[in-house]
């Protein structure tokens, strides 16, 4: 796949309008959505067309990285006439908030939508003694 945004090349914002920013080299990346609950930090990505077992998530340290393989239904067209829809590997990288536990990490995919929820931790009370001078 050729990089429409690779310099020296005039109008690709204009032929491929914001679908060129999306796309990175080789690769392309979801749109997603962050947000948080008392209970957990939630991330839904749009992967219409992505089959589960195309799809990896994983957290390494402070790294939520989601990325996969769309196919493409373009290659059999005898015409084609326009092509908005990224097919290929996709790659999306979130850093993690430190409060989250890395062993409540959840991921569900369903109408094109994948769900990843991270649990919080729980916060430690601990009652510190004041020793004497």
């Amino acid at each position: 796949m050729r990089n429409p945004r690779r310099p020296g090349e005039p109008g690709a914002q204009q032929r491929f309008g914001e679908f060129a920013d999306r796309l990175h080299g080789d690769h392309w990346q979801p749109d997603v959505d962050v947000f948080e609950t008392e209970e957990a930090v939630i991330v839904r990505a749009e992967l219409a067309g992505v089959r589960r077992a195309d799809l990896r998530v994983t957290v390494d340290g402070d790294l939520l990285r989601i990325r996969g393989l769309r196919e493409g239904s373009g290659a059999a067209a005898v015409r084609l006439y326009q092509m908005e829809i990224a097919t290929g590997p996709f790659e999306r990288c979130l850093r993690v908030p430190a409060d989250v536990d890395r062993d409540r990490v959840t991921a569900h995919l369903e109408d094109g939508l994948l769900t990843v929820t991270l649990g919080r931790r729980k916060p430690v009370r601990r009652s510190v003694p004041v020793e004497r001078e």
